[in-house]
């Protein structure tokens, strides 16, 4: 499903083996379950920590698990459900994430990036792909709100969802989606890790970290149902720290 592993201050989550990365129940638990031991031991080692998934094969993710033949509206709507607390986890997660895009990411698996706040893509290989307007699924009110808070270019944006517009490396860049192009997946993955490295070496209080990612995309955290601070809590958090 995924694996976890430490180096230094750089946590890297790595969706195994050489398939669709298919998000069912199982794999979103087990995504869920490796980003709360990262939240766990980077709060065990104090500040400076930052998180990258990465996934093998050619596909980074191809969405939710509806399988070739698809599934009944019921067990699709299962599926959203259970995608939404993974969301709500990377959107609270108090350090940096980056998402390092090695392959095809479509439909919940373009999410999956949306949700890192920074994405490298490899220019060899791969497409982002909101695959919903072809296959005739509507759009689940949490993807619009995260959506419309990391492509906030207004034709981006209509050409993702209402076009179906598949876009490569250096499509996603000119859009502003993707913040870096590498040749290759594996300069991909060591380019994120880079990335992540120089971010964890700034040290930073992860729930300050937290709180402000919260503050600058509130519609899209609330949709996934993390609750912001009260004016009240952040006085009194900010007064903590003088």
């Amino acid at each position: 499903m995924c694996t976890l592993e430490q180096r230094g201050r750089v946590f890297v989550l790595t969706l195994t083996g050489d398939g669709e990365h298919r998000l069912g129940h199982s794999l979103i638990g087990s995504i869920r379950a490796a980003v709360s031991s990262v939240a766990a031991a980077a709060a065990a080692a104090g500040p400076g920590a930052a998180l990258v998934t990465l996934a093998e094969g050619r596909f980074f993710s191809n969405g939710l698990d509806i399988g070739p033949g698809g599934i009944p509206p019921s067990r699709v709507g299962e599926l959203v459900v259970a995608l939404r607390p993974l969301a709500a986890d990377l959107l609270a997660l108090p350090m940096p994430t980056v998402a390092a895009v090695t392959g095809h990411a479509s439909a919940g698996g373009f999410l999956l990036t949306l949700c890192h706040d920074y994405r490298l893509m490899r220019a060899d290989r791969g497409v982002l792909y909101m695959s919903e307007i072809d296959i005739g699924l509507p759009l689940p009110p949490y993807f619009v709100a995260i959506l419309r808070a990391k492509i906030t270019a207004a034709h981006a944006l209509r050409d993702v969802t209402l076009r179906g517009r598949k876009l490569k490396a250096a499509e996603a860049k000119e859009m502003g989606i993707v913040d870096v192009v590498c040749p290759t997946a594996a300069e991909t993955a060591a380019e994120a890790v880079k990335l992540a490295e120089q971010l964890a070496a700034r040290k930073w209080n992860g729930n300050v970290y937290s709180s402000i990612r919260i503050s600058m995309f509130p519609e899209a955290c609330r949709s996934v149902g993390i609750v912001e601070e009260s004016d009240e809590e952040k006085r009194n958090h900010f007064a903590s720290k003088l």
